[in-house]
């Protein structure tokens, strides 16, 4: 909790900066932490048990601390970090990295429109906001003098949402038309995915995504990975399609290929116009994304020893998985990408690659796997009768019990209640140890599986039309869940026999 309550969830330091300039040495840094996790009310015990400065130091309670090389303080790096190779630098084109390049995930500023779980309601919803923005531009037009922008455009939410891009084409009267073939596929959260409209007019940041998924089509493979300061704790996901930012926490997203356009294409500004032209696949050239540098840095480690580019894609999808590598390079990776070691031993390189080649399956096929079996709870119903209304979805809910220890009321996480007419028993509890972008996979199906208003713009977005409209399949959210189930025991079997992280 914070000293202050809810009204602010920054992390609050008393700091105190003390001039002394006849003092021998300068800039002695003293510190101490009451320790994590803590109610609002033990924090304010602790300050007041301390009451000044002395407090502290009548307890012996201060650490000394100097900066590292990379100015932290605290949660310092371990230095043998620095001697692994890059797993991409878009700084230094200097120094060898394993990827040639990669991408954030795309960040549209306006979710509610440009996703949904229904195609049909994706296409209405762009249809009707760039409709209102040509009204707005023909009423703008009509103006005269003509004001600000910012001053006259209409910010209904429930019409438009603005950003700074798109401010900008309206600026210079630039006309958007809507273009059918950008609606693709995308990773929206773990496990869920939803249709699209893929654009840079309409996504606020592409970044370098087109070099990965030039076209909806675009085949890839890439593992995006939580980005620079994020609070989730660092996961690594691997995904066949165009991926959002927080899909994985502000991700990177490092690809198996890369495309190109072919000297006959000429530029354009619609990502997709040119997916029909075939002087080489849809139009593009495409590359391996890692780097001959990357593949030869490998190589050398391990002589005699036949290495692909593929095989390396994914040992380093296997080694971010490894718990030892996250437990003992965590203060680096919630400061900077990761950088890659190689193992000493080719076997563990073959290990690690095969667990990432084990892994991927589970990760991109999880809509096709086995679904557990758990327990149907139908009550007087007989699962035969139910129509596909009765799989209808809205919002899946743990029962509550009362904890024999403390009689409080908790979550009972064997038993999801899916609707009012089926409910899931005998979840296993260690479904829920794979934790991916910060909390179980199961539970990102519970949030994502669901009916949701955005307050905003009013849209609704209905997981039970993919569901039905992509799927073909009422019973997909109450499957995918029983999926995810076996795709979480897997991944935890997966990990758990992961070899050592031998690189000492």
């Amino acid at each position: 909790d914070n000293v202050f309550g809810q009204g602010t969830r920054t992390p609050i330091a008393i700091s105190l900066l003390i001039k002394n300039l006849k003092a021998k040495e300068h800039g002695k840094i003293h510190w101490h932490d009451i320790g994590d996790y803590l109610t609002q009310a033990q924090k304010l015990e602790t300050i007041n048990k301390f009451q000044s400065i002395n407090g502290i130091s009548k307890v012996k309670g201060w650490t000394a601390i100097r900066p590292d090389a990379h100015f932290d303080w605290i949660n310092q790096r371990d230095v043998s970090f620095d001697e692994f190779i890059k797993i991409g630098d878009k700084k230094d084109a200097n120094t060898a990295s394993i990827f040639e390049s990669y991408s954030s995930g795309i960040k549209t500023n306006r979710d509610a429109w440009c996703y949904n779980s229904s195609k049909t309601v994706t296409e209405s919803n762009m249809r009707r906001m760039i409709d209102f923005y040509h009204q707005e531009l023909e009423r703008y037009q009509d103006e005269t003098p003509r004001p600000k922008v910012d001053d006259f455009i209409s910010t209904d939410a429930q019409k438009i949402s603005w950003s700074g891009n798109l401010v900008n084409n309206f600026s210079t009267r630039k006309k958007l038309e809507f273009c059918k073939t950008n609606l693709a596929l995308s990773l929206y959260r773990p496990f869920t995915k939803k249709w699209f409209y893929y654009s840079r007019e309409f996504n606020e940041r592409v970044y370098q995504m087109p070099k990965l998924f030039p076209c909806a089509e675009s085949e890839n493979l890439v593992i995006q990975v939580s980005g620079v300061g994020v609070r989730a704790g660092f996961s690594a996901l691997i995904s066949s399609a165009l991926t959002c930012l927080d899909n994985i926490e502000k991700g990177q997203c490092f690809p198996l290929y890369l495309y190109e356009k072919a000297d006959s294409i000429t530029d354009t500004d619609d990502l997709f116009a040119q997916a029909n032209t075939e002087p080489t696949e849809n139009g593009y050239n495409r590359k391996d994304g890692i780097s001959d540098a990357g593949l030869e840095h490998f190589q050398k480690a391990y002589p005699g020893e036949t290495i692909t580019k593929e095989d390396l894609f994914y040992y380093i999808y296997g080694l971010l998985h490894s718990p030892e590598y996250r437990t003992r390079f965590a203060n680096h990776l919630s400061k900077e990408l990761p950088r890659i070691p190689a193992v000493k031993q080719a076997k563990d390189f073959r290990t690690f690659s095969t667990a990432g080649r084990d892994l991927a399956h589970w990760h991109l096929n999880y809509e096709t796997v086995e679904p557990y079996p758990t327990k149907l709870d139908t009550g007087k119903n007989v699962i035969k009768t139910l129509t596909p209304e009765d799989y209808r979805v809205i919002k899946m809910k743990f029962p509550k019990v009362k904890d024999p220890e403390t009689g409080k009321s908790v979550a009972d996480k064997t038993t999801v209640i899916y609707n009012p007419k089926i409910t899931l028993r005998n979840i296993p509890l260690e479904a829920y140890d794979y934790i991916v972008n910060g909390k179980p996979a199961l539970e990102w199906v519970m949030e994502r599986q669901a009916v949701t208003t955005d307050k905003k713009s009013g849209i609704v977005n209905d997981a039970n039309l993919w569901a039905t409209e992509t799927m073909d399949n009422a019973k997909y959210p109450l499957e995918l869940f029983q999926r995810v189930i076996t795709v979480s025991l897997e991944t935890m079997k997966i990990i758990n026999k992961l070899p050592k992280l031998d690189i000492d």
